[in-house]
């Protein structure tokens, strides 16, 4: 379906000038973001074209725009910005690309979606159309659905068959096809079952706001309508839980099989250009191997502190200090005034009486804690995980000594102040307009940060305290080790959790959560290693500005903070005003390999 937004756009375009010299492209920025906002929003059809061919002309005409800026005539700032902009459209593009490789694999699993959409698409722009023809298209979908579903169902059988006995499936299909002519079964992974699963759900909400909008308005819609639109919905609905439950083998219990896709290492050096990293993902897994065997060696020093030959010995005593049902919140305030006066004593960061103020706590449910063990943060809160009468026993113990008071000591300034809590609150008062390159490598980089810091400066007041600090750490760097080796197709969701079971110490059910939720695909592929890769990257610029006097330790974290969200290495042009030109890549090799 074609509409006349190329025209419309150039219109838009042709009014809105690029300010030459301006200190900073705000406005562009902000203007750009609007533009994929309205754009994103207005096309809220999932895997259509229509919403793939406006999106790849939006990014089309911005990218064109780019060439007309007046680049020598920015200040350092808008250079800056420029870059960003830059990368971000190109990153954008790059996702089209990613989304519409993904929609081919599901193409014919999900061949009935174009009417629907047309469908859709049509009441946006509020055309006619007679409610005949509309039921028409919507009583072939339950019976295209029902023929996919068992087309999908006889795919399954045929692998289960081939697995059993090949001769006896082949024998089986010769038959069937001698008797009834049929079209072919479809093989269907379980990751791929999932995310179509998905999709169909995206089709049938789809169908649902299409038919809302008319039903009960119109007399001869509901007369034509309801009976074809039951029976698609219905057959929508039971086709997207075959997919997951019986495909993907997601049905919502504890022993749900771990499940996720892998990225694949061409689209995962593309990822880590989109960050401004110049590493390959092999490089990156070295950085965690070395820092992981750091933290190994620390863990041995401090279980000697504490009388033990085996650092996991040391570990386990630690976990079983853990504080009585119902104590847990009480703690956490306590932890997190505790981390407020250190940063204070040592001037490292400006926390305001506000900031400090508008914070607040809550409980995360067993439920969450399937993919959330442990504490968060989100909408001014630490989400706290801890133990509740209705889990089971085991899974009570594993939460309580997975949240004991060494682990929360450091997780509580990790989400609250000098982390998460304070880099957000200071961010939506400085450059907001850049929330728009929000990236993982400073969002939790920063966060990761201060646990290094507070490390060196002597926060862990007890070897127990340091082993907790160590824990955390050491698990950060198993992050990047397992979820890029995923990725690479080196390692499986079980080797990611026995890797943190037996490597990092962890408790069984929080390593099952963390592995399930790094692959579930909430998070971007990169997501688990940015907090350490981010860490390091702002220690290593610490060190290069305030070791060389160029700034205090609180000049230097309060500068950070005032430039919102973007790749570090952009960060250290701006504070070090180093050279920028349009074609700008990464190069900053702040780890030293060797």
């Amino acid at each position: 379906m074609k509409f006349l937004w190329s025209l419309a756009l150039a219109a838009v375009v042709s009014t809105v000038s690029v300010r030459a010299g301006e200190a900073e492209l705000q406005d562009t920025v902000r203007l750009y973001s609007s533009d994929r906002s309205a754009v994103s929003r207005f096309y809220e059809l999932p895997w259509s074209d229509v919403r793939f061919e406006r999106l790849d002309t939006l990014y089309g005409e911005w990218k064109g725009r780019l060439p007309q800026v007046d680049f020598e005539a920015l200040d350092q700032q808008g250079r800056v910005d420029y870059v960003l902009l830059r990368n971000e459209i190109e990153a954008q593009l790059d996702q089209q690309t990613v989304q519409r490789e993904r929609l081919k694999e599901m193409e014919e699993l999900l061949s009935f979606r174009g009417p629907v959409q047309e469908l859709e698409a049509a009441r946006w722009r509020l055309k006619s159309f007679a409610a005949q023809d509309a039921a028409a298209k919507v009583s072939e979908l339950a019976e295209q659905v029902k023929k996919l579903k068992e087309r999908v169902e006889k795919g399954k059988k045929a692998k289960a068959d081939k697995t059993n006995d090949i001769a006896t499936a082949k024998e089986k299909e010769t038959k069937e096809a001698k008797d009834k002519p049929e079209e072919p079964p479809i093989k269907v992974s379980p990751a791929l079952g999932r995310r179509t699963a998905n999709a169909v759900n995206d089709v049938k909400n789809t169908l649902q706001n299409w038919y809302k909008f008319y039903e009960g308005y119109q007399p001869d819609f509901s007369w034509w309508m309801k009976k074809p639109y039951e029976e698609a919905n219905t057959a929508l609905e039971s086709y997207a839980k075959y997919l997951k439950e019986e495909i993907a083998e997601q049905k919502g219990k504890d022993e749900d099989p771990l499940l996720g896709e892998v990225l694949g290492r061409d689209a995962l050096v593309r990822d880590i250009a989109s960050e401004f990293l110049p590493y390959s993902p092999e490089e990156l897994i070295t950085i965690g191997e070395k820092e992981f065997a750091w933290c190994e060696a620390e863990m041995k020093k401090a279980a000697q502190e504490m009388g033990f030959d085996d650092w996991k010995k040391a570990l386990a005593k630690v976990k079983s200090n853990y504080v009585p049902p119902g104590e847990q919140d009480d703690f956490v305030a306590k932890c997190a005034q505790d981390a407020l006066d250190f940063i204070r004593k040592h001037e490292l960061v400006t926390v305001t009486p506000l900031c400090e103020e508008t914070w607040r706590l809550t409980m995360i449910s067993p439920e969450l804690q399937k993919t959330m063990p442990y504490a968060s943060y989100g909408g001014q809160a630490v989400n706290v995980a801890y133990a509740k009468d209705e889990m089971k026993h085991d899974d009570k113990m594993m939460a309580m000594r997975g949240n004991n008071r060494h682990f929360t000591r450091i997780v509580t300034a990790h989400e609250l102040m000098p982390g998460h809590h304070l880099q957000i609150f200071t961010a939506a008062r400085n450059r907001d307009y850049r929330s728009l390159f929000t990236t993982p490598f400073l969002t939790e980089g920063w966060a990761l940060y201060w646990e290094i810091r507070l490390w060196d400066m002597g926060y862990g007041q007890t070897p127990e305290d340091r082993i907790g600090m160590l824990f955390w750490r050491m698990h950060r760097c198993a992050r990047i080790i397992v979820s890029l080796k995923y990725h690479l197709n080196q390692m499986q969701p079980k080797e990611m959790v026995d890797f943190l079971v037996e490597r990092v110490g962890h408790e069984k059910f929080g390593a099952t959560s963390e592995v399930r939720r790094f692959i579930a695909g909430g998070y971007s592929p990169l997501y688990q290693a940015g907090y350490m890769i981010g860490g390091l990257q702002l220690n290593a610029l610490r060190k290069e500005i305030v070791g060389a006097g160029k700034m205090s330790e609180k000049q230097f974290n309060d500068t950070v903070l005032t430039y919102n969200s973007m790749p570090i290495e952009l960060i250290r042009a701006g504070m070090l005003n180093l050279p920028l030109t349009r074609e700008t890549q990464p190069a900053w090799r702040f780890y030293d390999l060797k």
